[in-house]
C-alpha cells in the first residue's frame, strides 16, 4: 500500500497533478480542499456566515464524498469561505476522520490538499509540496476565470491570493507549510506534464 500525500498553495498545480499522478498510478484521489469547499458551500447556500464555528462544525460532521463533484464548490465565494471554515479547529477535527479513512483503504491512495503530508498522513510513502511564484499563480488564476467567461481583475486576483496564503499559512491549527521530508517541486516554470514528469521521477525513486 502506498500513500502519496501531495500539499501545495493555491493555483500551484497541485490539484492537477495530484489527478495526474493518481491515474498514472492507478491509485483513487482526493481533493481534501474541496471538503472544505463542501463546509463553506453548505454554510452558503444555507444562508450562514463562514465565520460561523457551531454551524460550521455541524456541516463538517455531515459532509458526503460523493458530492465533491458539485460544480457548484469551483465558485469563488464558496473558495472564500473555504477558506474561513478551514481556520476553525472543530472543523478540521470533524473531517480528519474521513481523510484518515481514505488514506487508510486497500491498496493505497493519493490525497492534496494543505495539512496532508503534515497532519492528515505524517507517515505516507511519499511527500510532495507543490510551489510557484505567487505572480505567476495569480496569472494561472486568472486565465482560469477568465476562460470560465468571468470578469476578474490581475491585481485583485493577486491581492486575494497573497491574502489566502497569509490566512493559511498564519493559522493555528495545521499551518500550511512542507513537511520536513517532503520534496519540492516548484511549477513556476514548468508545464503541467513537466510537473508530473518530476513527480513521476521522484516517486518511483521512492516507492519503485
Amino acid at each position: 500500500m502506498s500513500v502519496i500525500a501531495i500539499d501545495g498553495t493555491l493555483a500551484s498545480g497541485k490539484g492537477t497533478l495530484a489527478k495526474c499522478l493518481a491515474a498514472h498510478m492507478g491509485l483513487p484521489h482526493l481533493d481534501t480542499g474541496k471538503l472544505y469547499r463542501a463546509v463553506g458551500y453548505a454554510l452558503l447556500k444555507a444562508g450562514h456566515s463562514p465565520d460561523n464555528a457551531g454551524v460550521a462544525i455541524a456541516a463538517a460532521q455531515r459532509v458526503n464524498l460523493d458530492l465533491l463533484s458539485d460544480p457548484a464548490l469551483l465558485h469563488d465565494d464558496v473558495a472564500s469561505a473555504a477558506s474561513k471554515v478551514a481556520v476553525i479547529p472543530g472543523v478540521r477535527a470533524a473531517l480528519f476522520d474521513a481523510q484518515k479513512a481514505f488514506a487508510a483503504q486497500d491498496g493505497g491512495a493519493i490525497l492534496d490538499g494543505r495539512d496532508i503530508g503534515t497532519v492528515i498522513c505524517p507517515n505516507a510513502d511519499v511527500k510532495l509540496f507543490i510551489d510557484a511564484d505567487p505572480e505567476e499563480r495569480a496569472r494561472r488564476r486568472y486565465d482560469e476565470l477568465i476562460s470560465l467567461g468571468k470578469s476578474a481583475d490581475y491585481d485583485t486576483v493577486l491581492a486575494q491570493l497573497k491574502e489566502r496564503d497569509l490566512r493559511d499559512s498564519t493559522r493555528a491549527d495545521a499551518p500550511l507549510k512542507p513537511a520536513d521530508d517532503a520534496h519540492i517541486i516548484d511549477t513556476t516554470d514548468l508545464s503541467p506534464d513537466d510537473a508530473l514528469a518530476r513527480a513521476i521521477v521522484l516517486v518511483e525513486a521512492i516507492i519503485g
